[in-house]
Order: structure tokens, then sequence, then C-alpha cells
């Protein structure tokens, strides 16, 4: 069985920012470390956030959960929060995708590496 685990939340409005910084140096760190068959992704509207993880080779979500930026990110989760985070987990065997290898950074990750070029 393979790991899909959902997170639907809403920060504070005034911790919003504060709450993504922490959600990106989760990515960083994952960049950095590369750990192989996860794919993570954040998605956000307004205050409202949603996590998508999915371990392509295990039941298990240690490659993000044991992250030190991801501790950092958990320790005061619920005092940044309006909405606690609501956590779905599914143990399923992936049948079929398409362009999970080809997600986009979002807008402001295309513009950190416009500025870096």
């Amino acid at each position: 069985m393979k790991r899909v685990t959902l997170v639907r939340y809403a920060a504070k409005p005034d911790r919003a920012e504060e709450n993504e910084r922490l959600s990106r140096a989760v990515f960083d760190e994952l960049k950095t470390q590369a750990p192989g068959g996860v794919s993570h992704a954040l998605f956000r509207d307004g205050s409202e956030f949603l996590h998508l993880f999915v371990n392509f080779n295990d039941d298990d979500s240690s490659p993000v959960t044991e992250l030190p930026t991801f501790k950092t990110f958990s320790r005061d989760i619920a005092a940044r929060c309006d909405r606690a985070p609501e956590t779905t987990r599914f143990a399923l065997e992936l049948v079929e995708s398409y362009g999970f290898s080809f997600a986009p950074q979002g807008v402001a990750g295309r513009e950190r590496a416009g500025a870096a070029a």
C-alpha cells in the first residue's frame, strides 16, 4: 500500500503569510534532501491551505514529517489556525496518473526563479 495524505485548514488571517513561509521552508528542505518516490504540494486560497502528500513507495509519511523544518512548521500550528487541520489518510495503490512530475511551482516560485536568472 502507498500513502496519500490530505490536510486542510484555515490559518488566522494575520498569520497566513507566516504559515506559507514555514510551509515553503519544508519544500526547500525537501528539494535539498530529494527523497525518492514522494510528492508534496501546497495549495492556498486566502488564509485556507491544503497540503497533498503522496508516497508512491510506502505507507509512510516520514520523508516529510521527520524533516526539521516540518517539525518547526508543526510546532505551533494550532496557534496559527482559525480552523484546525483536518487530516485524511489513505493507503492506496496508484492505478494511473497524469502530470504529477509536471506540476508548476506556482507564480511565486516562477517569480523567484526569474529573479535569480
